[in-house]
């Protein structure tokens, strides 16, 4: 079964509107675990305009499934995570400014600045995984870092999805079977949700984490929080 992680930045977004813990984001991580996912994902910023890096310091504690901290790895990033140690970092390309991770990495162009990342959190016996898209030269490319895992970045078969829903798959397939093939496991997340999730992962059968956020968050609105990770898990089984 593919693990679930739930990424929980849009909670600390509604709690950093208006200041205060409310709602607690310890607490929540704590509960959204319970009711059965398997990791929680973080991706804190340099402005903290959701995670703040008291907020890491403070789930790592509370983290008993799978931690996973998104981020660029600038030297500040890499020391934060060194430091707490998470199960995963996933390396994402994002200049500061972004309001969210909007394209997978060059790696043709910067793999000299990505190896020395990854050997040093492979040194310190954290998996890693790199943000990408489909490009099939870009994932060959991946053999110069050698990641742990890639995650595929889904924004382009999230939108594709309802015109034609086999063309917007067939790309993500090619590319996580080249990545299994060279020995790399294989996550996906961005606009994943619960009308094309299944989809997805019936195409991709050995696929090992989805990472949501967004949509999970916004559903729960509806369905609370609850019977929303159990309706996700279902989508995975």
């Amino acid at each position: 079964m593919c693990h679930l992680s739930v990424n929980i930045n849009k909670l600390a977004t509604i709690r950093n509107a208006r200041g205060g813990d409310n709602p607690d984001l310890i607490r929540w991580a704590e509960m959204i675990q319970s009711y059965g996912a398997q990791g929680i994902t973080i991706h804190p910023r340099p402005d903290e305009r959701h995670i703040r890096r008291s907020d890491v310091v403070e789930l790592k504690e509370v983290v008993h499934t799978e931690f996973n901290i998104e981020g660029f790895p600038s030297e500040d990033f890499m020391e934060m995570v060194l430091r707490i140690q998470p199960e995963q970092v996933t390396l994402v390309p994002d200049p500061p400014h972004v309001l969210t991770s909007n394209a997978g990495w060059d790696v043709i162009s910067r793999h000299g600045e990505l190896k020395p990342v990854i050997d040093r959190l492979r040194e310190a016996g954290i998996r890693s995984s790199i943000f990408m898209d489909t490009d099939l030269e870009q994932m060959v490319a991946l053999s110069q870092v050698k990641p742990d895992r890639v995650e595929l970045y889904t924004q382009d078969y999230a939108e594709g999805y309802a015109k034609d829903r086999e063309a917007a798959r067939a790309p993500y397939v090619e590319a996580a079977k080249l990545a299994k093939e060279m020995g790399m496991g294989v996550n996906a997340g961005h606009d994943l949700d619960l009308s094309n999730l299944r989809y997805l992962y019936e195409g991709i059968p050995f696929l090992e984490e989805v990472s949501i956020g967004h949509a999970l968050i916004c559903d729960a609105l509806l369905y609370g929080m609850d019977n929303t990770v159990k309706l996700y898990l279902r989508e995975l089984r």
